[in-house]
């Protein structure tokens, strides 16, 4: 089996072209093959990848590469005092809170090889995970990746590492400085793929932030049972459902016409257990559901658009088709269908008051609520004291032992010893890698 690694490189941030490589070979060795085709030397360029710039010293192995990674590589010597500012404030920043755990098998990536698993060390499960559109087309494990918010080359060098799913999904919150000739970005740009296959520029994924890994082994707030994978709302307790139930719940709200028409976040559902400030922000969270039950969702959400905004919908079977009639008039025709019916009973027109309707019995109604156990609530909180005892604990450098403190949001640790320096990462208890970098940042 060949050892060789194949890289597309960008160089200046032009199409990419294939550079065969192997595990022992060095960054400066890839320099050379990249330079001297194009008349330069190997101090006149600079091989960035994943927002840091690759040291001479290092090797292909070091950085783990998948199958085809693509590297940019731009002209120009660094400034050494700024590039050391830069490397001093990315390491700095490893620490802070265990929201997750991370390296997942490296068959996942579509690896034919790679490096291997060091001995003793178990391979944590996935923080990060995405729904994956193209070409999966369900929830998958995913990979966070860096570029320029501004030219959206992967050129940019940052400052300082993401802390929290803010310093993510937000714009501008983490700086850098972009290395494109032609760009003046200082501004990071994060963005997430499926850690399921190679990179594709077709694929098409969204970050879920509130699937988690269950790493702290909290049990469903609607079944009792633990699960490795489960969702943890948005709410203070952080009540956690395990991914069947929460499907289950979508289905039932969605079949009783419970989801809630909100101004900032949509139509969308809260916490089971009924707490405050609870709502899902992000919809595709109910893809989930899978497809049939998303369009469902998503033909809901356009009728309760319509109604919110005093419209009323077609009740002819097969129809549903939203109206926005001026006037009181009872008398409605359906655009769509031309179904003709009574704008107050739904039944088709007719002349004189309409017949009561009775009420849905209070028994059925409360029959349809999908109840939780305040017992079970209590106990399906993604612990709080827990979290902040994370926060406090300390670990000893993998290299010297010096116990490190964690008081930050990264997982990228760097040790305080001057002797040392040795970077780690938190979760894993081993030198800081590509694949701790692109599965669980921070936490």
């Amino acid at each position: 089996m060949s050892s060789s690694i194949r890289l597309i490189v960008r160089f200046d941030s032009n199409h990419g072209f294939p550079v065969d490589v192997t595990p022992s070979t060095s960054v400066e060795d890839l320099k050379k093959l990249i330079a001297r085709p194009r008349g330069l030397s190997t101090d006149d360029v600079r091989v960035i990848f994943c927002g840091r710039e690759l040291q001479n010293h290092m090797t292909i192995k070091d950085y783990e590469f998948d199958r085809q990674s693509i590297v940019h590589v731009v002209r120009g010597r660094a400034n050494a005092g700024s590039r050391s500012r830069a490397v001093r404030e990315i390491n700095l920043g490893g620490v802070g809170d265990q929201l997750g755990s991370i390296r997942e098998d490296e068959a996942s990536e579509g690896h034919s090889e790679g490096p291997q698993s060091l001995a003793g060390v178990d391979q944590p499960k996935p923080q990060f995970f995405v729904y994956c559109k193209n070409p999966c087309k369900e929830l998958k494990p995913g990979k966070l990746r860096v570029r320029c918010a501004d030219c959206k080359q992967s050129t940019l060098i940052l400052e300082q590492e993401p802390g929290s799913w803010d310093d993510v999904l937000q714009p501008k919150k983490i700086r850098g400085r972009c290395q494109n000739r032609s760009c003046h970005g200082r501004f990071a740009e994060f963005y997430f793929k499926c850690g399921a296959h190679p990179a594709d520029e077709n694929e098409n994924v969204v970050a879920l932030d509130l699937v988690r890994t269950n790493t702290r082994q909290i049990s469903c707030i609607t079944c009792e049972c633990v699960f490795d994978c489960a969702i943890v709302f948005p709410c203070a307790h952080h009540h956690v459902i395990c991914l069947d139930c929460f499907r289950l719940y979508c289905a039932t709200k969605l079949n009783d016409r419970q989801f809630v028409e909100t101004r900032d976040v949509g139509y969308t559902l809260a916490c089971p257990a009924g707490c405050e400030n609870s709502y899902i922000k992000d919809a595709h969270h109910f893809r989930l559901m899978g497809d049939h039950e998303y369009q469902r969702f998503q033909r809901f959400a356009a009728e309760e658009f319509v109604l919110q905004a005093g419209g009323v919908l077609c009740p002819n079977a097969g129809c549903g088709m939203g109206l926005l009639p001026d006037g009181r008039e009872r008398r409605l025709q359906c655009s769509n269908c031309m179904h003709i019916f009574c704008r107050n009973c739904k039944e088709p027109y007719h002349q004189g008051q309409c017949q009561s309707i009775s009420a849905v019995p209070a028994a059925v109604e409360q029959a349809n609520r999908f109840a939780v156990d305040p017992r079970r609530a209590e106990k399906a909180r993604w612990d709080t004291e827990a979290k902040e005892l994370i926060q406090r604990t300390t670990k000893p450098c993998p290299k010297c032992k010096v116990r490190i403190e964690k008081n930050g949001g990264c997982m990228h640790m760097t040790c305080t010893q001057a002797s040392c320096k040795f970077e780690w990462c938190w979760l894993c208890g081993i030198e800081w890698n590509r694949n701790c970098q692109g599965s669980h940042w921070f936490g």
